[in-house]
């Protein structure tokens, strides 16, 4: 079943790559992807996305939700049951790895202990019979390029985890691929290397504008921060894709506004006349869209960052409730209200005198900033287009 939120496009035709980097872009065209004897048990399930040349294509959700399998299946570790990988324009769905123009990064980064780094990023080009004479320039090229030029004749056990990130990097950038893969490649850093390892990826993106990336992560701030694009999977099945900005702004699932960043996730129904739905007993301001049915249920969205504490004024929707915790959190507290028995979140700047679980309080938010996310797009079970 295709998610209504991503159809398949095939974009513009690819550009010419650059001498000596083969074509970018990726294309998957309804990819199945089974395991089991008979293969009962779909990893992917008819998965059609477009990574424009040039692009950072995150793709992001939970474990086992299909994103590795979709990231492998480009790379040509697994054989779709049904559809097909194109890169580039040409169809590489029955082609091996090495046939492919990828460079690959996984979470453990591979490298072979018993050679230099040097060696390691050598490895790549050896395989794909580069001529020797332009191995070395290649190899400096690499190292140049993610700051490891001073660390050629060392091995892997003498770098730290962030270096060996680097070199891994590095070996996948040698072979000047037009398709580079990451898989998960920061889960194995402390926060602060990810973060400058972060910064350094998106640096490399910029040098090198025609390589399409494809970025597997679990990590939202990683998406958030890196890519052009997200495509948000749950259960095998694509649910949304769109820009970094559209999913945490207007997310079109409520599995996408809970996975990306938190959200207020409350159920309300439509009123007949379009101007705005009932919570519970509650009348609340929200726009409705034109394709939203009148009378019917939805979701409604709110960011905890977009809801104040006191009376939202005339222009304002205001919720009373009972706080149920704080959280203290630096520069923010996070209050829990309990709305009629429905769990709000608010992000207030930090108060000199928060209030105490058990305190009834006054929450706002303008209309402005909710979203509602039509029943039937909540993100659990099958979406039609």
């Amino acid at each position: 079943m295709r998610a209504a939120a991503a159809p398949a496009t095939a974009g513009p035709a690819a550009p010419a790559a650059e001498p000596g980097r083969p074509a970018s872009g990726i294309r998957f065209d309804d990819v199945s992807v089974a395991y089991g004897r008979h293969g009962e048990h779909t990893v992917l399930d008819s998965f059609d996305l477009t990574v424009e040349p040039g692009e950072v294509m995150a793709l992001l959700g939970p474990s086992g939700s299909g994103k590795t399998t979709a990231l492998r299946a480009v790379a040509g570790f697994v054989r779709p049951a049904r559809g097909r990988v194109l890169i580039g324009g040409r169809d590489v769905t029955g082609l091996p790895p090495y046939r492919r123009g990828i460079g690959m990064v996984v979470q453990q980064y591979a490298l072979f202990p018993h050679m230099k780094v040097s060696e390691n990023v050598a490895f790549g080009l050896k395989a794909q019979k580069t001529p020797r004479a332009e191995i070395p320039g290649r190899v400096a090229e690499a190292l140049e390029m993610t700051g490891m030029a001073a660390y050629a004749g060392r091995h892997p056990r003498e770098l730290s985890g962030g270096q060996q990130q680097r070199v891994a990097l590095a070996r996948a950038l040698a072979i000047r691929p037009g398709v580079l893969l990451l898989d998960e490649p920061l889960s194995a850093l402390d926060t602060q290397l990810r973060s400058g390892m972060l910064a350094e990826l998106a640096r490399l993106h910029r040098e090198l504008p025609d390589v399409s990336i494809l970025y597997v992560t679990h990590d939202q701030i990683e998406a958030l921060t890196l890519a052009d694009r997200i495509a948000v999977l749950e259960s095998a099945r694509l649910r949304d894709c769109g820009t970094p900005q559209e999913l945490y702004r207007r997310p079109r699932t409520a599995f996408t506004a809970s996975f990306i960043g938190t959200a207020n996730l409350l159920p309300v129904t439509v009123r007949a006349d379009g101007t705005g739905v009932d919570l519970g007993g509650r009348r609340l301001t929200v726009p409705v869209a034109e394709g939203v049915a009148r009378g019917s249920g939805a979701t409604l969205c709110v960011r905890p960052h977009l809801v104040g504490l006191g009376d939202g004024g005339a222009t304002g929707n205001s919720l009373p409730g009972k706080v149920t915790e704080v959280q203290w959190r630096g520069a923010t507290h996070r209050l829990d209200v309990s709305v009629d028995g429905h769990r709000v979140m608010a992000d207030v700047r930090e108060l000199r005198t928060p209030p105490a679980p058990g305190d009834t309080v006054t929450v706002h938010f303008a209309p402005e900033d909710a979203v509602l996310v039509p029943a039937g797009l909540t993100g659990d079970g099958d979406h039609h287009g």
